[in-house]
């Protein structure tokens, strides 16, 4: 499979008669070496498919979706590709959190683009996911540019960003478990004051719940959310996010299920649901 100029391979796993694979490359807008994965599925072989991109949590990377979320079967029954980008800039160059805490730097890029040093170079995650991976993506690789995009915790947070700020760039979009308010959430209080400073209005440029009040599309959402999620009332806030698309008139369906936690056991239970409501606009 001929590929752009500065993409390395570094694993390709047969997987239901399409490809998994992992790619390196070097990022102009991150400024350090990344490795995405993509699903192609059997019908990228004969054409050209669209992609749902998958933003993954705090401390994932691109492995956890693809090895856990079991969506690979039907990815390939409905001739769709999944693009899992990683989760943050990582490298021996780029500053992580200088505390070693687990929910700021490395592995948690929250998806916005940082304006404060030494956060500023590198964590420019919003326009990497948004416009440079994608742009590379369909250039090499047989995906078009039909685009869904979907999310868990701080990747629905992203999830629901990317597309709020940027209409007419996907097509479908969902999110598992989002940040859906993280003004009022301490991950996004502590990410947002470290990334955006302490101005309050840059703050509401990259939450959901303040983005939906003006938003210029109406995507359908589709969001489900496990009751026995520990960080349920505390970080993720789904009622603010129905209150925030009540008021807007944003089309909103949000699913509430007991007895599920915030893991990939709950992301693998209901990934099905998700990839049907991206295919049914994606290959309409």
């Amino acid at each position: 499979m001929p590929l752009a100029v500065g993409f390395e391979e570094i694993a390709a796993n047969r997987c239901f008669a399409g490809w998994h694979r992992r790619y390196r490359h070097r990022s102009a807008t991150l400024r350090c070496d990344m490795v995405f994965a993509v699903y192609l599925p059997p019908q990228a072989d004969q054409r050209r498919v669209p992609a749902l991109y998958w933003l993954s949590g705090l401390t994932c990377s691109d492995e956890n979706f693809m090895q856990k979320a079991g969506a690979m079967r039907l990815a390939a029954t409905l001739g769709l590709a999944i693009v899992v980008p990683d989760t943050s800039p990582r490298g021996a160059g780029v500053p992580g959190d200088p505390d070693g805490a687990w929910d700021f730097g490395h592995g948690a890029g929250f998806y916005l683009n940082a304006t404060q040093e030494p956060w500023a170079a590198h964590y420019q995650m919003h326009d990497y996911v948004v416009h440079e991976l994608p742009a590379l993506i369909e250039e090499a690789l047989p995906i078009d540019a039909r685009r869904g995009i979907c999310g868990h915790s701080m990747g629905g947070h992203g999830a629901l960003v990317c597309a709020l700020r940027n209409p007419g760039r996907y097509l479908s979009l969902s999110a598992m478990a989002p940040i859906s308010h993280p003004l009022a959430s301490p991950w996004g209080e502590k990410a947002f004051l470290r990334y955006l400073g302490e101005d309050l209005a840059a703050w509401r440029a990259w939450d959901a719940c303040e983005l939906i009040a003006v938003a210029r599309e109406r995507l359908p959402l589709l969001v489900d959310q496990g009751e026995a999620d520990p960080f349920l009332a505390a970080q993720l806030r789904p009622e603010t996010l129905r209150q925030a698309c009540a008021a807007a008139g944003h089309p909103l369906t949000l699913r509430l299920h007991p007895g599920y936690d915030h893991s990939y056991y709950f992301i693998a239970t209901f990934i099905e649901d998700h990839l049907r409501h991206h295919a049914a606009v994606l290959l309409a």
